[in-house]
């Protein structure tokens, strides 16, 4: 996966196994906001995740189409 994707953007759709927020994915991983926003966008792009608001919070999850891709590791 890490091949396809890049070694960032597999390790954040790893980690969306449970729904997380972009401040909570920069925090685990060691990256700016700024930077895991884009790559977020870029899956969102390409359908393999799908946000949704949560009070003052955007949440990301996996989409079943990620979900078949990261278990595919």
């Amino acid at each position: 996966m890490a091949q396809l994707l890049g070694p960032t953007r597999a390790g954040l759709l790893a980690e969306l196994a449970k729904p997380a927020s972009t401040s909570q994915l920069a925090a685990r991983h060691f990256l700016s906001p700024a930077t895991v926003s884009y790559h977020l966008g870029v899956l969102h792009r390409a359908g393999l995740v799908a946000r949704a608001r949560s009070g003052r919070s955007v949440l990301y999850r996996r989409t079943p189409e990620g979900s078949r891709l990261a278990r595919s590791r």
